[in-house]
């Protein structure tokens, strides 16, 4: 791409940043919160550009200007200056042309928003459960070290420990864009505690993250909604709630159902079953994007199949292996206390480097 290529796209969108600009500060703008909500998500995420495309015409006038000296200047000490300043742009422009290439590169509207997280134990019985808790775990402690809040909706445990089933929300900046890319199938080749002839066994479970549907996203009628209530019941029996505090909602038209018994309060688990209706009614529709994309990008998980194998833990080398970019760390018990941002960077790279290819940029 050439520099008034560049420079070209990057102006366009700073006069629309512009116009956005004027338009959230119209009051008839003001009293439709839908087109408000909308137009103030996209102004904020015109930010950047406009930042890198200020930088970049610096740069570029910067540039003609020391090239300018060159030509015409006849004083060598200034001369010298010029020359030294066209070395470091010249230097330093390629690689502000590729961070302002991902820039231009359409963000997926989907990653700036919390996302629901679904944990279940796979082939491998009582092993799977285990290693569904582990992953629970896993992703809880990466929460906290991104300043993220998990609340758990519904779960089912494990005879001998660990989740048959758990779903949770994650709440935080930019928790879909982040968590995608643990969607799929999860591998551990290990010893089983259950397991008295101390033989590795290989156990999975699977993982599912949904970006989250806004109040806007999803227009629910509720009078399709079958709301049912029920008595909350603990592990084993115990802690049993005696009141109806568990939600059961039926989406009639699609047969969806959900369910929230994790809090004492009917209402908050009412609130909190109709944010996951409204997510997986929003997903029917966000899946047909997914599989329009999974054939272009192979690297991504968060595309596609979401019974693909991804990633596989092995305890004996403590190895950890994600299948999509051929990429093995060495550190498996740190990796398992929720230091996984390591290879969420690489796929993010990987990624990245697709959507260059897949713009033409």
């Amino acid at each position: 791409m050439s520099d008034n290529s560049i420079l070209a796209k990057l102006e366009g969108l700073t006069e629309k940043y512009h116009q956005i600009s004027e338009q959230i500060s119209d009051p008839a703008v003001m009293s439709d919160m839908k087109r408000y909500i909308a137009l103030n998500k996209e102004y904020k995420e015109l930010e950047p550009i406009v930042a890198a495309c200020a930088k970049y015409k610096k740069m570029i006038n910067d540039l003609e200007s020391a090239k300018e000296i060159l030509s015409n200047e006849k004083d060598e000490e200034l001369r010298e200056m010029a020359k030294m300043e066209v070395d470091t742009i010249e230097e330093q422009q390629p690689a502000m042309e590729e961070e302002i290439k991902l820039l231009l590169i359409p963000a997926d509207p989907q990653d700036s928003k919390n996302a629901i997280l679904e944990i279940r134990a796979g082939t491998g019985g009582d092993e799977a459960s285990i290693f569904a808790g582990d992953l629970f775990r896993m992703y809880s402690k990466f929460a906290e070290k991104k300043g993220w809040k998990i609340e758990v909706t519904n779960s089912s445990e494990g005879t001998v420990g660990g989740f048959k089933e758990i779903i949770c929300e994650v709440k935080g900046n930019g928790v879909y864009g982040v968590l995608k890319y643990e969607s799929g199938v999860h591998r551990v080749q290990r010893v089983p505690q259950t397991e008295t002839q101390g033989r590795v066994h290989t156990s999975a479970a699977s993982v599912a993250v949904l970006p989250e549907a806004d109040e806007f996203d999803v227009e629910l009628n509720m009078n399709d909604v079958r709301k049912d209530t029920f008595c909350s019941s603990g592990p084993g029996g115990q802690s049993v709630n005696t009141t109806y505090s568990a939600i059961r909602l039926t989406h009639i038209p699609t047969g969806i159902v959900v369910q929230c018994q994790d809090e004492k309060s009917q209402l908050k688990n009412f609130d909190k079953a109709l944010t996951e209706l409204r997510t997986r009614l929003y997903n029917l529709e966000y899946e047909k994007y997914l599989n329009e994309i999974s054939s272009k990008r192979k690297t991504m998980v968060s595309t596609g199949d979401r019974s693909a194998k991804i990633r596989t833990y092995n305890y004996p080398q403590s190895r950890v292996t994600d299948h999509r970019i051929n990429y093995t760390m060495y550190n498996l018990p740190v990796f398992m206390d929720g230091e996984i941002q390591e290879v969420i960077d690489q796929l993010q790279v990987a990624e990245n480097a697709e959507r260059l290819k897949e713009s033409e940029l």
